[in-house]
């Protein structure tokens, strides 16, 4: 049996967490069962001055989430119809997290939440089991040369920011 992530392992820099989330499992249960599949791909969200960061424009209702505790989940719609899994990272106060961008089959982050049925309802809500997704370890340990870091995706108008590598890939 594998071990479930805790609030320590998301209360460190969001980069260090997209990394090392590679290869973990991401378990979401529906309705009896419960989904567990293989985190793939992530981007670093790292702060107020990361120009990609919703928290750039400063502390709002929809940023609010993210200056919250590490390991809380920060849910958001895009282009009116995709929810996006973010999970906090570093410290309370400070605005950081870490989008999950692909899980086993499904790479894009508006197509692994709708095919896990995971909704903007559990925004603000802490990982774990009581809200039904978590994540676990992983079977096996990932190494540096297994991990891709390129540019995020989508976010253009970040400027310098942009071209950041911040997005981590598992490679197959």
């Amino acid at each position: 049996m594998t071990r479930m992530l805790q609030n320590p392992f998301f209360d460190r820099p969001a980069e260090v967490v997209a990394r090392e989330l590679l290869g973990c499992v991401l378990c979401v249960r529906v309705g009896e069962k419960i989904e567990r599949h293989i985190i793939t791909e992530t981007e670093a969200y790292v702060g107020p001055h990361d120009l990609a960061s919703h928290a750039s424009k400063g502390r709002t209702a929809r940023t609010e989430v993210m200056f919250g505790r590490p390991g809380t989940i920060y849910m958001y719609l895009v282009y009116g119809m995709y929810d996006m899994l973010n999970i906090v990272t570093g410290e309370a106060g400070y605005p950081a997290a870490v989008l999950i961008r692909g899980v086993g089959k499904w790479n894009g982050p508006g197509k692994l939440t709708k095919a896990l049925g995971i909704t903007r309802t559990l925004n603000g809500q802490s990982v774990g089991k009581k809200v039904g997704l978590w994540v676990e370890e992983g079977e096996t340990m990932v190494s540096s040369e297994q991990i891709e870091s390129t540019p995020r995706i989508g976010v253009a108008y970040a400027k310098e920011w942009a071209e950041k590598e911040l997005r981590f890939v598992l490679r197959r």
